[in-house]
């Protein structure tokens, strides 16, 4: 049994809604313990006391050492001392990070962690990596990033050799700026990953490969905008459908249809992504993650801890030049 340790004070909406989605995965047989103040109502789960919080808008680095008592610092840390098999958080994505890099430390070789996301493409879920762990990033990280993405695709989404591509703003190797062009060259000629060249934007819900790689600040631009896009357009179509007569009884025949595709293409049915390339499973969900969120990344976290996906990455990550590493990451928030 996975036992998952909660920031319970982590996102726009907790604590409520993360003891609620707390709750919710525990009914799956997870064991969860929830990190937050003395005092919170858990509803029974288990609570270890940490008093402070790190707040979305603090700088994550500084957050992170000025308050180790954090919710935040405190859940991150207890995978460090195998208290508990991995961490959920829906806080601010920096303080993980900066957590992670303190309380975890990096797997060997590994330069930076990435954010890997499943995106809900129309052939199947793909990855989205980096989504935001580095906003500044150099060729030979994303070729890691590749490979990192690569073995999360076989382990958790049971892609046999997966394929990878680019995200750059044509087809063609030559488009692109210099870092994704450099990038391409890497990845053509890397052994480790199976590169089909470039992808676009829009080809990111098309599922045109297992694999999506991208440096970390344009990887959380297109991240937010899929998902912002999705989110307008599922709203507008129930607006539609809901105003004049005619419209409410067409949306009674495509009701089946259009509740499998919200829940396909619902970021709450994922509830968060992996923090890839640390010593410990970390799980990021959304800030404004609800109850329903905030069980699917549970979930996620105890299927991670199931399939061994950090031992999986130290047996077959690549032993990549650490002098391509550069400087400590810059971090998104």
């Amino acid at each position: 049994m996975a036992r998952i340790a909660v920031d319970a004070l982590g996102g726009d909406r907790a604590p409520d809604e993360v003891v609620a989605g707390a709750l919710e995965a525990a009914a799956d047989g997870i064991e969860i313990v929830l990190y937050g103040p003395a005092g919170l109502d858990t509803r029974g789960l288990e609570l270890v006391e940490a008093p402070d919080r790190i707040e979305m808008a603090e700088k994550p680095a500084e957050a992170v050492r000025a308050k180790p008592d954090s919710s935040l610092v405190a859940a991150v840390r207890a995978v460090g001392r195998g208290e508990a098999d991995a961490v959920i958080s829906a806080g601010n994505t920096g303080a993980i990070l900066a957590a992670g890099l303190l309380h975890l430390r990096r797997l060997p070789g590994v330069f930076r962690p990435a954010i890997a996301v499943p995106i809900p493409a129309r052939t199947g879920v793909s990855v989205l990596i980096d989504a935001g762990a580095n906003a500044d990033s150099r060729p030979e990280h994303l070729v890691q990033f590749a490979s990192m993405g690569s073995i999360f695709a076989e382990e958790i989404l049971g892609r046999t050799n997966p394929t990878v591509r680019l995200l750059s703003i044509g087809e063609e190797p030559e488009k692109g700026d210099q870092m994704t062009i450099e990038t391409h060259e890497l990845l053509r000629d890397s052994p480790s990953v199976n590169f089909e060249g470039n992808a676009e934007g829009r080809d990111l819900l098309v599922g045109t490969a297992d694999v999506i790689v991208t440096g970390g600040f344009t990887g959380n631009l297109a991240l937010k905008l899929l998902e912002g896009t999705i989110g307008e357009l599922l709203d507008a179509l129930r607006t539609e459908i809901a105003s004049t007569p005619r419209g409410k009884l067409g949306g009674l025949l495509i009701r089946p249809a259009a509740r499998r595709l919200r829940t396909r293409l619902d970021p709450d049915t994922y509830g968060g992504a992996y923090l890839l390339g640390l010593k410990g499973l970390a799980v990021i969900a959304h800030g404004n993650s609800g109850r329903r969120a905030v069980a699917n990344a549970i979930r996620l976290s105890a299927r991670g801890v199931e399939h061994r996906v950090v031992e999986r990455l130290a047996e077959r990550l690549p032993v990549y030049d650490r002098r391509a590493s550069g400087p400590a990451p810059n971090t998104m928030r």
